[in-house]
């Protein structure tokens, strides 16, 4: 997850007054995809999940290197 500017390729989604963008390619490839942050004292960042599993797992917390 990262900031970025509008790119043709790009889904643009707004939930909650937030734009979220993605690629079309990979929009296909993992359907849909939920972005949740979680503080749970041990753990906290966001958190990504998708449909289909992209890259060994669906999960990618503040640490990810994805």
């Amino acid at each position: 997850m990262v900031l970025d500017e509008p790119k043709d390729a790009d889904e643009k989604y707004e939930v909650d007054g937030l734009t979220y963008l993605i690629d079309k390619d990979l929009m296909e490839k993992s359907g849909n995809v939920k972005v949740d942050f979680v503080d749970n004292g041990w753990q906290q960042g966001f958190v990504l999940s998708s449909d289909n599993p992209l890259g060994g797992g669906n999960t990618c917390g503040a640490s990810c290197s994805c």
